[in-house]
């Protein structure tokens, strides 16, 4: 006996998530572009914060990129004194990744333009549940990062 399939009316999360997960991205673009920015240097951006991230490892892990696919994007936000990297003084093999004040204000001023964007696609739900969608898909978003 097959059990009823209560919320069949409405399409699998992935079906929703997936188209709107690459709208984001695509009005994000000429966002990125003014600033000379590609997606994985904005996701390091956004990733590195106040306190140094010890190893490229862990930040490629952390943005879910392949380790060796973020060196170049390092190389270019170095050169543009955007990042640090220096020997770690516990373990000179390992390099502890830190943002220059530069690259911070780079940062939150793409976030800010970015997040301005998203407003106006939030205003299309009603305040109060604007906060519980923020709210849920924030504790998602944690669920999924903990697996």
């Amino acid at each position: 006996m097959t059990a009823a399939r209560p919320n069949a009316t409405r399409p699998d999360l992935a079906a929703m998530v997936v188209p709107l997960g690459r709208a984001l991205m695509e009005a994000e673009r000429p966002v990125l572009d003014a600033h000379g920015l590609t997606m994985w240097a904005y996701a390091v951006l956004s990733h590195l914060g106040e306190v140094p991230l010890r190893t490229q490892t862990a930040l490629a892990e952390a943005i879910h990129a392949d380790k060796t696919r973020i060196i170049a994007v390092l190389d270019d936000l170095e050169s543009r004194g955007l990042l640090t990297r220096r020997p770690d003084p516990n373990d000179r093999r390992a390099r502890l990744l830190s943002l220059t004040p530069e690259g911070r204000q780079l940062r939150d001023t793409v976030q800010a333009a970015v997040q301005d964007g998203e407003e106006r696609l939030l205003r299309q739900i009603p305040a109060a549940d604007r906060e519980a969608f923020l709210r849920s898909l924030l504790t998602l978003y944690a669920v999924s990062q903990a697996e």
